[in-house]
């Protein structure tokens, strides 16, 4: 089948989201210039650099991360595993502001070395970022959509020492949970590896 999205799919449920997959769940945890604390998952999130390492999520809408974020000027992103899915689904509750979902959502909040913003203490791996950037993506005609794109530059990592294995990070040990489309998600249960092919051994 062929369609443009403009057009409408004709589907059941729209397929972009299960094509476009699997995703990282961004994980986000923030504190509010009053303090309160907020967890939320995003399922556009992403690296997008190395060098320094940047990652973003997207908001639809301006939601308490983004407000938070803004706030701050810091955000920490941590690793969803298999093991602590639910937990994840849990925080993910449209939860009146000034909630904080890491109590609903039985999780520790863990103090982080460089941003204010907790981690969470449960997560095998936990990113500690400031932010560089927020951005309102716009679509053909110009207009600003409802998205919030926040990208921040990593300044801590915290590993879960258990989850390294001959210094490499055992994403197979943790479980990585990827978001696909629907309601369904995806758990790394195989890993295979290829070598990049470089052009003078062609």
């Amino acid at each position: 089948m062929f369609y443009e999205p403009a057009d409408g799919h004709g589907l059941p449920h729209d397929p972009l989201k299960a094509i476009v997959a699997p995703r990282p769940i961004g994980w986000i945890s923030t504190v509010g210039a009053d303090g309160s604390l907020n967890l939320g998952p995003y399922s556009f999130f992403n690296a997008i650099s190395t060098r320094p390492f940047l990652v973003m999520f997207s908001s639809e809408g301006e939601k308490d991360s983004v407000v938070h974020a803004r706030e701050s000027g810091e955000f920490v992103a941590n690793l969803v595993g298999r093991d602590i899915v639910e937990q994840m689904n849990k925080s993910s509750v449209d939860a009146p502001r000034g909630i904080s979902e890491f109590g609903y959502a039985g999780l520790t909040p863990a103090p982080c070395r460089v941003v204010k913003a907790p981690r969470v203490a449960e997560a095998h791996a936990s990113l500690e970022c400031k932010v560089t950037d927020i951005l309102q993506p716009k679509d053909l005609r110009g207009n600003r959509v409802g998205n919030f794109v926040v990208i921040g530059e990593t300044v801590g990592v915290h590993i879960d020492d258990a989850m390294l294995k001959d210094g490499l990070f055992d994403t197979l040990r943790a479980g990585n949970v990827g978001r696909l489309g629907y309601m369904d998600y995806a758990a790394v249960t195989e890993i295979f590896s290829m070598r990049r092919p470089r052009w003078k051994d062609e």
